[in-house]
């Protein structure tokens, strides 16, 4: 009875850590670029009264043991990097990338980060940045005197100059990808860092060697279905509940048995 209220517990604490990454999830269902979470668990170690293959009797084994589990416990919170739906802006600098990849962005420390948010600006120096003035990586910088930005699928950003008839290229944006995209360290902002887990990142231009084309005029939306997310959250909570019931039964059996002399 003592094992089943610790056993009851660990369910209970899983529980609170998965309606966590929920409630993260739903939080995000309109924050662009956003990628959703799955709490992953897995049980803890067993005791083993009775090992599986003992001789019951002269000639004879038993086909199975005796093994009374621990509990669980949480072992990772994954990202699921599914394709987001679209919402067209029609703004020149929104920009989704469908398919595989990561626009990257400058931090103020010198350190390259990934986003999936292509929702860009243009700061004091015409430099396309994101909304908190992050560089993007490479640095492209728009001429005051542009009437116009044109982004192909491939990255590539052409304007149009006041007094000119035909555009003219100034860069391309680049993106990267990783093996394992999951790997990735999360440091919000909707931001990414690369990590042992995911590998270096690999740059290339979009369309080309497995990377995404880049859709000017578009954001990609969070990839949170708020219906999952919802029956994902009833399940914890009667998986909580029920484990709280344990507990209960527990303490009245332990009840019970105090009672015994009585």
């Amino acid at each position: 009875m003592f094992r089943a209220l610790w056993i009851a517990a660990s369910g209970m604490q899983a529980q609170k850590l998965n309606i966590d990454v929920i409630s993260n999830n739903l939080a995000n269902v309109n924050t662009n670029g956003f990628k959703r979470s799955r709490a992953d668990f897995q049980d803890l170690l067993y005791e083993t009264l009775k090992p599986a293959g003992v001789a019951s009797s002269a000639g004879t084994q038993s086909p199975t043991g005796i093994q009374l589990g621990q509990g669980t416990r949480p072992v990772a919170t994954q990202k699921i990097f599914l394709q987001g739906s679209y919402q067209q802006t029609q703004s020149e600098l929104d920009t989704a990338i469908e398919g595989d990849g990561f626009f990257q962005v400058l931090q103020p420390n010198g350190d390259v980060a990934y986003t999936r948010a292509g929702s860009f600006k243009i700061d004091s120096d015409g430099r396309i940045v994101t909304s908190d003035g992050f560089v993007m990586e490479p640095e492209i910088s728009i001429p005051s005197d542009s009437t116009s930005i044109s982004i192909g699928t491939d990255g590539t950003v052409s304007v149009l100059q006041a007094g000119e008839t035909e555009p003219s290229e100034i860069g391309t944006i680049q993106l990267a990808k990783f093996i394992n995209p999951a790997g990735l360290h999360s440091i919000g902002r909707n931001l990414y860092l690369s990590s042992a887990a995911s590998g270096d990142a690999i740059t290339g231009t979009g369309g080309e060697n497995g990377f995404g084309t880049i859709t000017q005029g578009y954001l990609e939306m969070s990839n949170v279905s708020v219906v999952d997310e919802m029956v994902n959250m009833i399940t914890a909570q009667r998986a909580y509940e029920i484990n709280s019931k344990v507990i209960q039964a527990s303490d009245e059996m332990l009840q019970m048995t105090n009672n015994i002399k009585r």
